[in-house]
């Protein structure tokens, strides 16, 4: 197993994690009646070949097994969110129709914000997951903020793995109209 920064090639991979990441409900929520999930998934990989998204490759690091894709993390600087964002909402307007704009920040100015966290199935139970939280820990360390996330209150597998990597809970904040745990790794 390897870990690796995110290139534009793995674009495809990358809305792929997205929307596993975020879901088969709000997938659904995003792709509304006239969009599918494949629709939601092209916009998220598009959004990840920019270099100025929160979902940009540079944003990203790939975890592979014997050369193949098997995990993805994004995380950005939450400085950076609203400028980010902006791509993020206009590709919803002009792709899937979606007016997103209303959408409360999921993260702080003074963090990295961990957004997406995703193993592909049949690879999971390996340990990628929290090797990946590890590496973007580390790239959190560097860039000399600590690693948040929002995870909901009653994801419990998530949680546990959150607190094996070292989370603790910081505060709660709503997010998509959902009240979630504020989770931060302390720096060292």
């Amino acid at each position: 197993m390897s870990i690796r920064p995110a290139t534009p090639a793995d674009a495809l991979l990358i809305g792929k994690a997205v929307t596993m990441a975020i879901g088969e409900e709000i997938t659904e929520s995003l792709a509304g009646e006239h969009h599918t999930a494949e629709d939601v998934e092209a916009l998220f990989a598009s959004l990840a070949e920019r270099e100025d998204t929160q979902y940009s490759y540079l944003n990203t690091l790939v975890c592979e097994e014997d050369g193949r894709p098997c995990g993805v993390c994004i995380a950005y600087d939450g400085a950076g969110l609203h400028e980010m964002r902006e791509h993020f909402f206009r590709a919803a307007r002009e792709r899937l129709g979606r007016d997103m704009s209303a959408m409360e920040d999921e993260c702080t100015p003074d963090e990295i914000y961990l957004d997406t966290l995703a193993v592909m199935p049949g690879h999971r139970g390996k340990g990628y997951a929290l090797d990946l939280i590890k590496a973007t820990a580390e790239r959190a360390r560097k860039m000399g903020k600590p690693l948040g996330l929002l995870v909901e209150k009653e994801n419990a597998p998530a949680k546990a793995l959150y607190a094996k990597a070292g989370f603790e809970y910081f505060d709660e904040r709503p997010f998509a109209f959902v009240l979630m745990d504020h989770l931060r790794l302390p720096q060292e």
